[in-house]
């Protein structure tokens, strides 16, 4: 049998490659369990209506100004509250490609 079979540069770029790809791991984890503690918000109707969203799309919490309430019919509302999700959501995305892109390489996630 010859000497040094499966042994020499090749192996060692191996080791390496799987050395990153842990590493890269690792960072991912850490940035989705920030991402699931991160908030952004976003408001519509000039404030009256804001929504609090976590890094990883989870709807923390809507808020609905009293005053809104007197005048808002149920369309409206129903409206603005869609806004303001949307909002939160592109803030959402805005703030994991932030954290997750460096780490992934422009790669979708």
């Amino acid at each position: 049998m010859a000497k040094g079979f499966n042994k020499g540069p090749a192996m060692g770029g191996q080791n390496n490659m799987m050395a990153q790809i842990q590493r890269m791991q690792k960072q991912m984890e850490e940035a989705q369990a920030k991402l699931a503690i991160e908030t952004v918000s976003a408001t519509a109707g000039g404030g009256a209506i804001k929504v609090i969203m976590t890094g990883d799309q989870k709807c923390k919490s809507v808020e609905i100004s009293p005053e809104f309430l007197k005048d808002a019919d149920a369309e409206m509302l129903q409206d603005m509250v869609l806004s303001a999700v949307n909002l939160a959501l592109d803030e959402s995305r805005a703030l994991q490609e932030k954290l997750m892109g460096p780490i992934s390489g422009g790669l979708p996630f």
